[in-house]
């Protein structure tokens, strides 16, 4: 049997039809940025995560990035962000001239550890930006009880989690500001690059508009030193239509992932540890098992037939783009532990049961 990590094709053939009929729309139109699929998909996606507002932007780095500029948290300014991450959550800070200041991860959620958040915060810190790793919301009670203690900005990073809930609320809707990538292999997914802005605020979303509008609320006339980042329409239309259908696909993710809790059993694997009470707040983007053998673990499988994946390898404290922060790995050692055992295996809306057993047999012979 050969099962890949992702399949996108198990999605996107049952709905083939629909994405060449909204194709053929917006190309009759004639206006492919900023028209009425756009703004439908605003519309849409801020009803679904439970928020007033949402701006679509060019990808999800962007939308980090241009609420921390919205903000104006820019140079000398720190922001607390989780070691364990990919990159763009830090390089977003690093863009506006902010200062990045990792905190370790939690081992059992690998979401930032919120018990040592407060000690890396300073006169200087201006935000925390919390990320929803793997699809598994981070304690949002627990960072806004800092942030409001200590009048910081609570920016969730919500790339991995769309639709995933925190205490009867999605994520988007859980702090301040909210950064969504549409990536293609992300659990709404674009057929191509996009991302998008949800917040309460309409200050703030105004703002990040314009921003990304070449700094401009009406053409021609820039009030702010902006950027070109916008949702186009053909990518909008297209997420218009698998909106409908995110609900369903995290539902068969949550019926793979609890098939995988419950038939594998391997001492030698570590598997991602879902409260109860957390039940709806992880919506599985990933399925992250560990392994201090990785290596062998990952060639195992390869030779099974079973595609594997690995987020991340090197931690962002050993980012070369980072040297001269000179962050000492030892000062993070979950997030290095992290790194080093995580295996990504495969689980996507499309899998079987039978190939979902077929690969829980052959991770416990492992």
């Amino acid at each position: 049997m050969d099962i890949p990590y992702l399949k996108l094709a198990a999605v996107h053939d049952a709905m083939k039809d629909e994405l060449i009929r909204k194709f053929e729309e917006v190309l009759e139109k004639e206006w492919f940025i900023q028209g009425t699929e756009c703004g439908e998909f605003e519309r849409e996606f801020a009803r679904f995560c439970g928020t007033e507002y949402c701006v679509g932007v060019g990808n999800g780095l962007d939308a980090i990035r241009v609420i921390l500029q919205a903000y104006g948290i820019g140079e000398g300014d720190e922001v607390i962000v989780p070691a364990n991450t990919f990159i763009a959550t830090v390089l977003a800070v690093s863009y506006v001239g902010a200062v990045p200041v990792p905190v370790d991860a939690d081992w059992d959620t690998c979401n930032i550890d919120i018990n040592k958040i407060e000690s890396k915060i300073t006169a200087r810190t201006k935000a925390v930006i919390a990320v929803h790793l793997y699809g598994r919301a981070a304690d949002m009670d627990a960072v806004n009880a800092l942030a409001l203690k200590y009048r910081l900005k609570v920016i969730e990073d919500a790339a991995q989690a769309h639709g995933a809930v925190w205490r009867g609320r999605r994520t988007g809707n859980l702090g301040d500001a909210a950064a969504f990538s549409f990536y293609p292999g992300k659990n709404l997914g674009a057929l191509g690059d996009g991302g998008a802005v949800t917040t309460n605020d309409k200050e703030l979303a105004d703002r990040i508009r314009a921003i990304c509008n070449y700094g401009s609320h009406r053409k021609y006339d820039h009030q702010l030193k902006g950027c070109n980042s916008r949702l186009d329409e053909i990518q909008a239309a297209f997420l218009r239509l698998k909106l409908r259908y995110l609900d369903e696909w995290n539902r068969r993710r949550k019926q793979i992932a609890g098939l995988y809790n419950e038939q594998i059993r391997n001492p030698k694997l570590k598997l991602p540890l879902v409260k109860k009470e957390e039940t709806d707040s992880h919506v599985f983007h990933i399925y992250p098992v560990f392994c201090a053998e990785r290596e062998k673990l990952i060639q195992y499988l390869d030779e099974k037939g079973i595609h594997t994946n690995i987020h991340y390898p090197i931690p962002i404290p050993e980012q070369g783009a980072y040297r001269d922060e000179k962050w000492d790995i030892r000062d993070y050692p979950v997030t290095e532990k992290i790194c080093t055992e995580e295996v990504s295996i495969p689980l996507y809306p499309g899998m079987t049961d039978e190939e979902v057993r077929y690969v829980t047999d052959c991770l416990n012979g492992f």
